[in-house]
């Protein structure tokens, strides 16, 4: 089964500065609007492979969200991430068939600042290490804009690879064999070089996710601060750019705790994220 990567969830204290700072970044940030029955709003950067980050803040507390939790006690930064399937309901049922834990599908929506209305319907793995999904009830090029939106002044084109801390490696490459089902492309897991992890590779689409999880019990590094504090999940990014250079990791007080790389990746490459 292909599940591409939809999109990355990294919530802000206050939306305005973060899309000034990203901006700032070289990103072309796009305001997406306001979530009815949430306090949230966001802002998209959306990529040429047609994923995308979602930046979300709340005007209210929500002390029932999990993402709100996170923002509270942790701070800024990475707290999910989302795939695209076909059909959620028929996604949920086939994973369920296979022994995976997933809740039941349920719709939600946005309203854009002009006014358009979209609905998906998602569901939501109750392992961390698993993303959420979001399957769109209308057409997508309306909630994810195409065109010169997915321009950015940085060159940066997509996400070509996404880390996922998780504590149990062997335990959460089943998980996501329940979920992806036949054909998925998982490699075989490896020691990175340092030898502080064990890390193990799957395709997204375009985008590779590295699952990493400590090697001697206790990771360090931000590995290690991930499982420490957020604990599994989503923690670095690595955006393709269009012209070679050097690895630039963007500076996470204006990223706003997020770990962004932009590099030019080949999918051989080892990464040092952890």
């Amino acid at each position: 089964m292909t599940l591409p990567l939809d999109h990355i969830v990294i919530a802000v204290q206050d939306l305005e500065r973060t899309i000034a700072d990203y901006t700032a970044l070289g990103f072309n940030v796009l305001r997406g609007g306001e979530h009815p029955g949430r306090s949230t709003h966001n802002a998209l950067v959306v990529f040429a492979d047609g994923a995308y980050f979602e930046l979300i803040a709340w005007r209210a507390p929500a002390p029932e969200e999990r993402w709100w939790q996170q923002l509270q006690r942790h701070g800024e930064g990475i707290v999910d991430f989302a795939l695209l399937p076909t059909e959620t309901g028929a996604v949920v049922a086939a994973a369920q068939a296979r022994g995976l834990d997933y809740e039941a599908p349920y719709e939600g929506g946005r309203l854009r600042p002009d006014g358009a209305q979209l609905r998906w319907r998602n569901a939501r793995a109750r392992s961390q290490d698993l993303p959420f999904l979001c399957g769109d009830l209308t057409p997508r090029a309306l909630r994810v804009p195409e065109g010169d939106a997915r321009v950015h002044p940085n060159g940066a084109t997509g996400v070509a690879r996404l880390h996922v801390a998780v504590h149990d490696l062997r335990a959460s490459l089943a998980r996501w064999r329940a979920l992806l089902g036949e054909g998925a492309d998982i490699g075989e897991a490896r020691l990175s070089d340092d030898g502080s992890a064990y890390r193990a590779s799957l395709r997204l689409g375009a985008t590779e996710l590295v699952l990493a999880a400590p090697a001697q019990g206790v990771a360090t590094g931000t590995l290690g601060h991930r499982l420490a504090t957020r604990g599994e999940g989503p923690y670095a990014i690595e955006l393709q750019v269009r012209q070679p250079a050097s690895a630039l990791a963007l500076d996470e007080t204006a990223t706003h705790g997020a770990r962004i790389v932009l590099a030019q990746v080949s999918p051989a490459r080892e990464t040092a994220a952890a």
